[in-house]
């Protein structure tokens, strides 16, 4: 695959139009032996909806790209004998789970999929008309009217992906980042020593002991002003926000001080979210091989405080298991904290 070329969507705009609902049937009763029946016209069938449906299959909006139009069957009318027409048939789309989806028009959320198998209808069908055989009474016997369906909604909204994962991996370009996720998990992102390798997020299933395993998700490399648009800009930091855990990767020859870049990551941060300042955060300290005992000594006395640190290096395997332990215990801490938040929730 050449660079820049790539199946990653994150971002489609559809419109979706449900099926309109069948006329209810103003039918009456005719046979040999009846001329002058009583009202016998079924109602008229649901328009089909246009659902959405999260499915942990899939992990970008490729196969939407292209579906501009999205339309649904109308209902059929009521038939004769309280005969009901059939519904419109639904339309399912399938999404990856982290889909938002927003009014096109005024960008107002109107739902997020975030479980598998998850299903909200993005365009309600109208209902179907009732015949008339709901209408007679005794003073009108014999009503010759029935419902018309009601019209299906059309609506442009958009689909946008906030990945879903456990760990995301959070620096500026060329921070090892793609290299540590290429050495932990079976991902195989591009590697190159230039600005931007990564044009899209890569996710990778890390092993852990006993058969445990988390999700690490490598976003494209943050740059002084992404929160403002510079750069990749906006297009990407939406991604941190469903991150579980913040891992920052700073390389150890950075030319600037590992607390100064380190703090100029989470200010972009707080100024695109700043809710992503409660996220359990880490600090790993890259390219460990090129540092002795000394100057990971002295480096140690000038890092930012109050963060994990651990210092790695992804070509040599230098502290890579005691990361994923750091990994694994923040993870369980923090799936801790939502449990006892639930069963709080549920008391009050």
């Amino acid at each position: 695959m050449k660079r820049g070329d790539s199946n990653f969507v994150d971002h489609v705009k559809i419109c979706c139009r449900s099926g309109k609902g069948g006329a209810g049937s103003s039918y009456m009763h005719r046979d040999r032996k009846t001329t002058k029946g009583g009202p016998q016209g079924g109602d008229g069938g649901r328009g089909g909806h246009i659902i959405l449906k999260g499915s942990a299959q899939y992990w970008t909006l490729l196969h939407l790209r292209y579906r501009k139009h999205v339309i649904a069957e109308n209902g059929e009318q009521g038939g004769k004998t309280l005969k009901a027409g059939a519904d419109g048939k639904d339309i399912l789309l399938e999404v990856p789970l982290g889909t938002v989806v927003k009014d096109a028009d005024t960008d107002e959320i109107l739902f997020e999929i975030t479980e598998d198998g998850e299903t909200k209808i993005v365009s309600e069908g109208g209902k179907g008309g009732l015949g008339n055989w709901h209408f007679r009474s005794s003073v009108r016997q014999a009503p010759r009217y029935a419902q018309p369906g009601i019209p299906g909604q059309e609506k442009w909204v958009v689909l946008e992906l906030k990945i879903l994962a456990d760990v995301g991996l959070v620096g500026f370009p060329n921070a090892g980042k793609s290299t540590l996720l290429s050495a932990v998990s079976a991902a195989k992102p591009e590697i190159a020593d230039y600005p931007f390798t990564t044009l899209v997020p890569n996710l990778g299933i890390v092993s852990y002991r006993d058969s445990k395993s988390f999700v690490m998700a490598d976003i494209p490399g943050i740059i002084e002003g992404a929160s403002k648009g510079k750069g990749l800009g906006l297009r990407f930091l939406r991604h941190i926000e469903r991150n579980s855990v913040l891992l920052f990767m700073i390389p150890a020859d950075t030319e600037r001080s590992i607390k100064e870049e380190y703090g100029i990551l989470t200010k972009e941060l707080n100024e695109h979210n700043p809710e992503l300042m409660l996220k359990p955060k880490l600090l790993a300290i890259t390219k460990a091989d090129l540092l002795d005992a000394e100057l990971q000594a002295e480096m140690k006395e000038i890092l930012p405080p109050d963060i994990p640190y651990a210092f790695i290096s992804a070509v040599s395997g230098e502290n890579i298991a005691y990361l994923k332990d750091l990994i694994w215990k923040i993870l369980q801490e923090e799936k801790e904290d939502l449990s006892a938040k639930g069963e709080d929730e549920e008391m009050d």
